[in-house]
């Protein structure tokens, strides 16, 4: 009987010692065993809080979309992770997103499964009985020159339009925001009763270069255990003072950028064929090179009259500038051509030009996204590519 009793504990030490005290996420498999090995040590109330910590990072500290891809993604955040690391990371992320959650506040999301077990329990406060979602909108943060935000709230109602009660639910609710059919941002939050204070998005957040016409669309969706309601609204207007605009690249007015054309100062007709000895002598261009029928002012024109309606890929297409880099870095919004709203042109003269070379100046006003006028004077270096002028340089004057 001893000996039964000795086999009996020991079997229940063995079991006990096999149970995790961390998350494996080697797989689906023993990412829901160590689960729900570490759940079952835990009291009750802290069990509650333990899948209210889970669902937390699941629905809101990953980047991915659908059910799956969000439970491998929360796999590799928590992966290793003791109870008392995934509680502390669920307090930061619902502080970071504006959740009215903490880890040692009672129980207040309802019964949170985060691998997919959505029927409805009889106490389950997530089975939230509406007919449809209303969506409310306000400007707001105006600052003298206009809104600043919107605020966004939505709300279920009855069939009578009326928003109806509950609480201690716990809504996954999302905002999508688009313009002309794009996407241009996503946010989430919880919806624990019909008081919810719904989403402020800040203009400052969207690019103005994405947004057509200063309007906006926006889609809110709320699920349900039982449902997932949806509505939208279109064209929404927005502050184009307030959108983000990015800076103005900045440029050294006295730096010669690559290969600059330069004028021969006993030949100003012509152009040095060695730019680093503005003495040597003009030379002839091989008979197998193409002159170019055109103008090279037409190509500083026609790339000018580009940047300013932000046809930036045939102003590309117009240069052959190695300091430019790549079309994504003479584009970018931030630090490149992709900042310029407008260019107005005063004047446009060729300063010599020959077989090989060529040389323009320019006198413009650049405004940028931001309303700023900068009055600029141009030297553009040109070459023969082909038989087309191509701007190879380009130097602001003082």
């Amino acid at each position: 009987m001893k000996k039964f009793s000795f086999l009996l504990v020991f079997s229940l030490l063995f079991f006990t010692a096999c149970k995790k005290d961390h998350v494996d996420a080697t797989n689906t498999k023993t990412l829901q065993s160590s689960i729900n090995d570490m759940t079952s040590s835990l009291p009750t109330i802290k069990q509650i809080k333990f899948n209210e910590a889970l669902y937390i990072l699941k629905t809101f500290g990953v980047d991915a979309e659908g059910d799956i891809n969000e439970l491998k993604a929360l796999g590799q955040l928590i992966n290793g992770k003791k109870v008392p690391e995934i509680m502390a990371m669920a307090d930061e992320v619902a502080q970071k997103n504006g959740i009215e959650w903490a880890s040692t506040a009672p129980p207040s999301l309802g019964e949170m499964n985060i691998f997919g077990d959505e029927k409805a329990k009889e106490s389950d406060p997530n089975d939230v009985k509406a007919s449809s979602l209303s969506i409310i909108t306000r400007p707001t943060g105006d600052n003298g020159s206009g809104p600043t935000a919107l605020q966004i709230i939505p709300r279920l109602v009855d069939n009578a339009g009326n928003p109806i009660s509950f609480t201690g639910a716990g809504l996954e609710t999302t905002l999508e925001v688009f313009s002309n059919g794009v996407k241009l941002s996503t946010a989430k939050n919880l919806m624990q009763d019909n008081n919810f204070k719904g989403f402020n998005l800040k203009f400052s957040s969207i690019a103005a270069s994405k947004v057509i016409d200063n309007k906006i669309d926006i889609t809110v969706s709320v699920k349900t255990t039982a449902k997932t309601f949806k509505m939208s609204k279109i064209g929404i207007d927005v502050n184009p003072t307030a959108l983000k605009v990015p800076a103005p690249p900045k440029v050294d007015s006295t730096a010669v950028v690559q290969d600059p054309a330069m004028m021969d100062p006993n030949n100003p007709g012509t152009v040095a064929a060695n730019p680093t000895d503005p003495n040597a002598p003009a030379t002839s261009t091989p008979a197998a090179s193409k002159q170019p029928s055109a103008d090279p002012k037409t190509t500083v024109s026609r790339f000018l009259n580009n940047v300013s309606s932000q046809n930036l890929k045939a102003a590309f297409d117009a240069s052959n500038n190695p300091s430019w880099g790549s079309y994504e870095s003479f584009s970018n919004p931030t630090s490149g051509f992709g900042s310029v709203k407008n260019v107005t042109v005063k004047n446009i003269t060729t300063n010599g030009v020959n077989t090989n070379n060529a040389s323009v100046n320019a006198t413009y006003d650049v405004t940028d996204k931001n309303g700023k006028t900068t009055s600029l004077k141009v030297t553009f270096g040109l070459k023969n590519v082909n038989g087309d002028w191509k701007i190879s340089s380009y130097k602001i004057n003082p």
